[in-house]
């Protein structure tokens, strides 16, 4: 479904998100017949999951996700059996595990921390514009107006009738404000600060026609996000079933079963978005807009529907043009849609990683090893590094050998030290440096440690901090060796490093998902919280760590070298070489110390091993898989490199090029025509289970609601029929019968195990649970008074009214309300004595078809 939308959206011109999970690099590459599955906007959460250099330099634009409309300031959670496949793989997860998405990023705490993210991602994709998505709230104007000094591109404010199926029921119903008010007031508020030109606007949250884009575009945004009916154009039904990997049509689900029950074509949403361009060029026609520039911002054309459920509702402070208020113009230009850029240029010139672009020509051009040396870092740089990744990606992808690119520097860093840095780049710093070191980490190796005049000054990197707060977060791959304490939340969202620091504050290790961090010193309060991946060790000689109470989630012990544990075999060997490597790159005092006394110095650790992650561990050792638990060997450098022997250690060689494997995606996204649909169809029936057998065990599963082929009955003979008054057709045996019949629709309501004679759960006003449960007893003819009690549509065709129609109306209800409505009405309407004949009147005629009333 994921590849559908964004093969039907490059085809259109358009752009497809990846949403937070990230993205298969398979994808990158074109199929054969010249589409695209490579999603435009790659999107940063507060998972961070995916988030590499490979992922960020594939973007056209790069989503900073602050929050979504149908879950504002709420984070996110994954169960394990979703995280299977290409899920856990592109998240550099372990299979089985479940994630969480923290609800805030960990790098933004304040404006300026969004201002140096947003600098980051610029650093990271130079050729990208940085797009903000922010909640419509009563108040958004004045944050949008803040997100657009920080030099953010794009600004996106999300409406609350938006879907998720990471959201919880609460947060759908009940959270977030429509669209409108947020756009308008955003829009408002940058024409007024004189802003308004820097930056496009976009709106979202159920646009499902031309009347809804038009309407925004008046409001003042110049993009439209669609996603309901785009999924509804493909196949989705609304059965609310996202997050339980039971998803009947195949979309939202990794259960190889129901992926095939997916019939959606890229071209189905084509038609659907042309027929909303249709739909607004209409609307435009009778206004007497010629373009979408004219239409922007324009809400005098605007009316409010006088009805009376409009109630108490005041619409003038949204409906006013903000080109027409008062105080527009007083700062700066009165501007309606963006008209420039924002000026990243002069900041991106500045960089101290052009002048280290410069001084490696001969890697970007042979790959050949080479290093630099850079004695006057200060405060004032910040991200180094950063762009030189993007740069030797570019070039040679993920190739490098570790350490071929070696940057010395000395000094103090600013922010970001080291982030996004690939494989073949290794940064050594002797100084100190900021927050965010090694921020998204995706292969490089970082070594950072005191100065030599320090030291020799008395100075005790062990006792003291050397780096800023949330360093490592969300990093996939590489090496880092801090010669210091860290600040707080050290490797927060770790999924792949490798890392030895010397002492940690509070949260270290927080939503962990993988790699290894070694401790060699004090640890704060709340450590390994939500961590469900990778493995950790505590240096605890005086045993205070380990008389900590923990998270119950969390397995605590000492290393124990006669008795290895049985899921790690090689813990002592991985943790001696994670030792030897911190103290070979920064000539750690401790580690030295430690090194000295192995392997008796051993048992002085103690091991975090998430309990989820071992049961995965365990599992894969038994069925004979490759193990979750990964090494180190491949990001780490050689011994220390100098310009003498990177002399002698130069080789010429040529570019790789990125292979792909694109056989499976390029089959799973194959694209029909309209016309060949009828063929597509038959193509796929036919793999439903149709043995007796089979259905018990369709019927067992969750597997949400399966359609079951129904068996052909045969006619009786004519020579045994003539003989009775019985059917026609054969009997079917009665298992097969009370299987086909007991089929819970699986629509995801959280009240349909409740009693529901009394009071439904159900949207609908279905039975199916009572229902279900008479059918397998066989008392039929209970059973049958319980289906003529409700709408029996969706138990026979697993349809249910979907969601775009909530909006539209106070209460969804029933066949039967309709029904029952009508009957009354005629009662009550109709004489005693009804003459003959017509009388000029009219009947009204309600119909409930699966897209809604």
């Amino acid at each position: 479904a994921h590849s559908t939308l964004a093969i039907a959206l490059n085809r259109l011109g358009g752009f497809s998100n990846t949403g937070e999970g990230g993205e298969d690099p398979a994808r990158y590459e074109p199929l054969p017949n010249g589409d695209s599955l490579k999603s435009a906007i790659k999107q940063v959460a507060s998972g961070r999951f995916g988030v590499t250099m490979e992922y960020l330099s594939n973007g056209l634009e790069l989503q900073i996700k602050m929050a979504q409309g149908a879950k504002p300031g709420e984070g996110g959670e994954l169960p394990g059996k979703k995280v299977q496949g290409g899920i856990a793989k592109t998240r550099n997860s372990t299979p089985g595990v479940g994630l969480i998405s923290p609800p805030p990023h960990h790098d933004i705490y304040s404006i300026e921390d969004l201002a140096q993210l947003i600098f980051d991602l610029k650093n990271s994709n130079p050729d990208a514009g940085v797009s903000v998505k922010l909640v419509s709230e009563i108040g958004v104007g004045v944050v949008a107006t803040g997100v657009a000094k920080c030099k953010a591109d794009h600004i996106l404010i999300s409406g609350c009738d938006g879907g998720t199926g990471a959201s919880k029921w609460t947060g759908i119903k009940h959270a977030g404000a429509p669209w409108e008010i947020g756009l308008a007031e955003t829009h408002q508020t940058l024409v007024l600060n004189g802003l308004r030109g820097r930056v496009t606007l976009e709106t979202d949250g159920q646009l499902r026609t031309g009347r809804d884009v038009v309407i925004a575009a008046l409001l003042g945004a110049e993009r439209f996000g669609f996603a309901t009916a785009p999924l509804i154009a493909m196949g989705c039904i609304m059965m609310r079933k996202c997050h339980l990997n039971t998803c009947p049509v195949g979309i939202a689900t990794q259960d190889p079963v129901l992926r095939k029950k997916f019939e959606g074509l890229p071209e189905h949403v084509v038609n659907y978005l042309l027929l909303v361009a249709e739909e607004v060029r209409v609307l435009m026609a009778k206004m007497g807009f010629r373009n979408m520039d004219e239409l922007i911002g324009h809400a005098e054309v605007l009316r409010s529907d006088p009805a009376n459920r409009m109630g108490p509702l005041q619409l003038e402070p949204i409906l006013a043009p903000a080109h027409q208020l008062p105080d527009a113009g007083k700062m700066g230009k009165v501007e309606n849609r963006k008209l420039y850029g924002q000026e990243h240029f002069m900041v991106l010139q500045r960089m101290i990683d052009r002048t280290l672009v410069e001084d490696c020509k001969m890697t970007f051009r042979y790959g050949e090893r080479s290093y630099v040396e850079y004695n006057q870092l200060n405060n004032a740089d910040r991200t180094c590094g950063t762009l030189l990744s993007h740069e030797i990606f570019k070039r040679w992808g993920s190739s490098l050998p570790p350490g071929t690119c070696h940057m010395k520097l000395f000094g103090t860093s600013g922010q970001s030290f080291g982030a996004f840095a690939v494989k073949g780049v290794l940064l050594e710093l002797e100084g100190d440096s900021q927050d965010y070191f090694g921020k998204g980490l995706s292969g490089g190796a970082l070594a950072i440690y005191p100065s030599r005049k320090a030291i020799a000054a008395g100075f005790e990197s062990e006792k003291n901090i050397i780096i800023g707060n949330t360093a490592l977060y969300g990093a996939t791959a590489g090496v880092c060796f801090v010669n210091g304490i860290a600040a707080e939340r050290f490797a927060v969202r770790n999924s792949g490093v490798w890392a030895v620091v010397e002492g940690a504050g509070d949260h270290c290790c927080e939503y962990m998902t993988g790699g290894r961090v070694c401790v060699l010193g004090g640890v704060g309060d709340n450590f390994g919280a939500g961590m469900s991946g990778g493995v950790t060790w505590v240096w605890d000689p005086t045993k205070s760590f380990e008389g900590r109470k923990t998270f119950e989630e969390l397995e605590v012990a000492r290393v124990n070298i006669a008795k290895p544990l049985a899921e790690y075999l090689d813990e002592q060997k991985d943790l001696q070489s994670l030792l030897e490597a911190h103290k070979s790159w920064t000539n750690s005092k401790r580690a030295t110390e430690i090194l000295e006394r192995w392997p008796d110095s051993a048992s002085e650790f103690v091991r975090v091993f998430p309990k989820d992650f071992k049961l995965a561990v365990k599992t894969a050792l038994e069925r004979g898989e490759f193990s979750p638990i990964g090494t180190m060997r491949e990001y780490l450098p050689a011994q220390e490199i100098t310009l003498d022997n990177v002399r002698k250690q130069r080789i010429r060689k040529q570019p790789k090029v990125r292979k792909s494997s694109m056989e499976d995606i390029a089959a799973e996204a194959k694209s029909l025509d309209i016309e060949d649909m009828a063929a597509f169809q038959k193509t796929t029936k036919g793999n439903r289970p149709k043995k007796i057998e089979d259905n018990k065990l369709v019927a067992s599963t969750n597997r949400g609601f399966l359609e079951v082929d129904r068996g052909d009955l045969p006619k009786r003979g004519v020579s045994e029929r003539v003989a009775d008054f019985q059917e026609i057709l054969a009997k079917k045996d009665e298992v097969e019968v009370q299987t086909q019949a007991a089929r819970c629709m699986d629509c995801g309501t959280p009240f349909c195990h409740q009693s529901v004679t009394d009071k439904s759960g159900c949207p609908l006003g279905n039975l199916i649970p009572e229902w279900n449960d008479l059918v397998r007893k066989g008392a039929w003819y209970d059973a049958f008074k319980r289906l003529m009690s409700t709408n029996n549509f969706p138990e026979f065709t697993g349809r249910v009214c979907p969601a775009p129609c909530e909006g539209r109306q106070h209460q969804v209800c029933g066949a039967d309300h309709h029904r029952q409505g009508l009957r009354d009405g005629l009662d009550e309407a109709s004489p005693a004595s009804r003459p003959l004949g017509q009388e000029g009147g009219h009947c009204g005629l309600w119909a409930l078809w699966p897209g809604g009333c």
